[in-house]
């Protein structure tokens, strides 16, 4: 993700947050910082980075103030992954909600691939959804699955959930929210080769990591920075 699109983000989950603890709506903010609803809910998309101006009145209004540091480039990044790694696979299971989600997909063909495959091998990397490869033949399935569990698409422009088809044909990104979590699907023709991991007394279909870092560049990139860490630490 590029700076300027994290800083944006961070600066969006921040302020909603904030807002929220104080129970105050869009509206009700824009008028203690002088400004527009509208201006509220584009800082809250975080879609790009706001004037400092508007940021600084909108958490003046707020009683709050930003705190500006420097950090090493994606600092984030290793900071997030060494608390993954000391966290115990079976709670990362669990609070990704993945086999609630299973579960709920039922007799739909899928496999487990990117970074949801990589976290089942072993790998401390951050998953934000279940990450599943599905066939094209099995589209018109998927889309009903999607329609039973509520589903709503990813939307990059507005970036939230909503007003885009649920079809995987339509133009978007294969990025949904349901009513058991998030899921992300990557469309393939025929499924790659598989392999099971078996966790606690459940096995799991996954992509081997070799193919994850193949087809998936994201999880390659977090992969190879984890690999690298480690070889650090041991020197």
């Amino acid at each position: 993700m590029p700076e300027s699109s994290r800083l944006a983000t961070e600066i969006a989950a921040l302020l909603r947050r904030e807002r929220s603890v104080q129970r105050l709506t869009q509206q009700q903010l824009a008028e203690r910082a002088g400004t527009s609803q509208s201006a509220v809910a584009r800082v809250e998309r975080g879609g790009r980075v706001p004037s400092l101006d508007l940021v600084e009145r909108l958490f003046a209004a707020l009683g709050r103030q930003l705190a500006v540091t420097a950090q090493p480039l994606d600092s984030h990044l290793d900071a997030e992954m060494d608390a993954l790694a000391a966290r115990s696979l079976a709670d990362r299971i669990d609070e990704l909600g993945l086999d609630r989600l299973l579960d709920r997909l039922g007799e739909l063909p899928h496999l487990l691939t990117g970074s949801t495959a990589a976290l089942l091998q072993g790998a401390p990397v951050p998953v934000d959804a279940v990450e599943i490869a599905v066939r094209w033949r099995d589209s018109a399935r998927f889309t009903a699955w999607l329609e039973a569990a509520y589903g709503q698409r990813w939307n990059a422009r507005w970036r939230e959930f909503g007003g885009l088809y649920l079809e995987p044909e339509e133009p978007g990104e294969h990025y949904w929210m349901t009513r058991y979590g998030g899921i992300r699907a990557q469309l393939c023709d025929e499924f790659p080769e598989a392999i099971e991991v078996r966790h606690g007394d459940r096995s799991y279909r996954v992509v081997p990591l070799v193919m994850v870092e193949l087809t998936d560049p994201q999880a390659a990139a977090l992969l190879h920075r984890h690999r690298q860490r480690s070889a650090a630490d041991r020197t």
